[in-house]
């Protein structure tokens, strides 16, 4: 069964209740500033196409933050609902809570038409997946609409449960659609040669979406912390980087697989003997005893790069090194920079690495920058997740 999207619903003159992600990150002053406005103007080109086939009200929910059950101020929507107002040139009224008795008044009685609901987890059945919550959340609209890709692996309330209320009337939004439609690209029959960038810490999280892409792939380049494990694992020096033992289990049960020829790990490090200090290129596999390996060293990024020439579908999750610190950038920032001149199919998702292609300039080039994070991952490693199956197929 296909996925319906917003494009096939009629809303002249229904109350819609839509599932963003406005979970923004605020500054770190207690000044309620939103310090990056991107997953809310991701969800813009959705929210208009809504208000432009005249609803009675819009009714949007979102979480932010991680206020676990409680209500915590400094999660407030608030500044949401302000920079949504400023965008839309309209008023936004942001409820007291989501489930006040009030609400059903304000829908049929406010003149405004965008409702914006107070912060979804600061109940906790909200990421308990409770039913009674859900059906009060749905009992706001006539239609459903799913927007939220980065929470749709989630079996949360307002993304799941709530899907069983609105049988044949529930849609995908415009960035739900551009996420599947991405994402398929690397899932059901990426053009090859077929190149992954592995980067980022932890071997523990990332273990079953190598093990996924192994099968796939023409080739794995791993840099970043994740690298160290592998190298260990390989009888290795990897001094004082980061590389915790579990991980180098986890790297060894990966190197037994019939596969291990498709990874490809750093042949030289930028080093130092603390995130704060200066860079030293070590010109080998093996890092010294006090040095830590922080970033991917030049002649890693001619490899790299020499192999990326030819692909015609990459996958990059992860950066090099540690981006974050000027002196430990330039693997990342090389690799973004010849990925982005490729007349490959490109995506970029998980978090740091988004950061990073914001960082060096060249998001614009990307083929598809992925605003889900772990949803991404997970639906690289499942071919879909909760949230789709259940705009899908409903939920029993």
């Amino acid at each position: 069964m296909a996925l319906k999207y917003v494009t096939e619903g009629n809303f002249n003159n229904k109350n819609v209740i839509a599932r963003f992600d406005f979970n923004v990150p605020l500054a770190k002053d207690g000044s309620g500033k939103i310090t990056d406005t991107t997953r809310i103007d991701s969800a813009l080109p959705t929210i208009k196409y809504l208000l432009e086939q005249n609803p009675k009200k819009l009714i949007m929910m979102s979480h932010l933050g991680r206020p676990d059950g409680e209500v915590k101020m400094k999660y407030s929507l608030a500044p949401v609902a302000k920079y949504l107002a400023e965008v839309l040139g309209q008023e936004v009224l942001l409820t007291e809570s989501c489930t006040d008795r009030g609400i059903k008044t304000i829908i049929k009685l406010n003149k405004q038409k965008l409702i914006l609901l107070e912060n979804l987890r600061f109940h906790k059945e909200e990421t308990d997946g409770n039913d009674e919550f859900a059906k009060t959340l749905s009992e706001y609209g006539d239609i459903f609409v799913h927007d939220a890709f980065g929470t749709a692996h989630r079996k949360h309330a307002s993304t799941y449960q709530i899907i069983k209320y609105f049988p044949n009337n529930s849609f995908g939004g415009f960035l739900l659609q551009k996420e599947v439609e991405a994402l398929n690209k690397i899932v059901e029959k990426p053009a090859q040669p077929f190149i992954g960038i592995m980067g980022g810490a932890k071997v523990g999280d990332k273990i079953k979406i190598i093990e996924k892409l192994l099968v796939s792939v023409d080739k794995l380049l791993i840099g970043g912390a994740m690298a160290y494990p592998f190298l260990k694992a390989s009888g290795h020096s990897v001094g004082k980087s980061l590389c915790d033992e579990e991980d180098v289990k986890l790297a060894k049960q990966i190197l037994t697989s019939s596969l291990k020829q498709k990874l490809v790990f750093p042949i030289d490090h930028l080093c130092s003997e603390s995130p704060e200090g200066a860079a030293t290129h070590i010109n080998q596999l093996d890092i010294p005893d006090d040095k830590m390996g922080l970033d991917i060293g030049l002649n890693t990024i001619k490899k790299y790069n020499e192999i990326l020439k030819s692909a015609k579908t990459i996958l990059w999750n992860g950066p090099m090194g540690y981006f974050e610190k000027e002196n430990f950038n330039k693997g990342t920032f090389a690799i973004a920079e010849s990925i982005s001149k490729l007349k490959a199919f490109t995506l970029v998702g998980g978090g740091d690495s988004v950061s990073a292609i914001n960082k060096s300039g060249v998001s614009d080039k990307i083929s598809h920058v992925s605003t889900g994070g772990g949803a991404s991952l997970e639906f690289i490693e499942n071919g879909t997740l909760p949230g789709i199956q259940a705009l899908k197929f409903g939920v029993n």
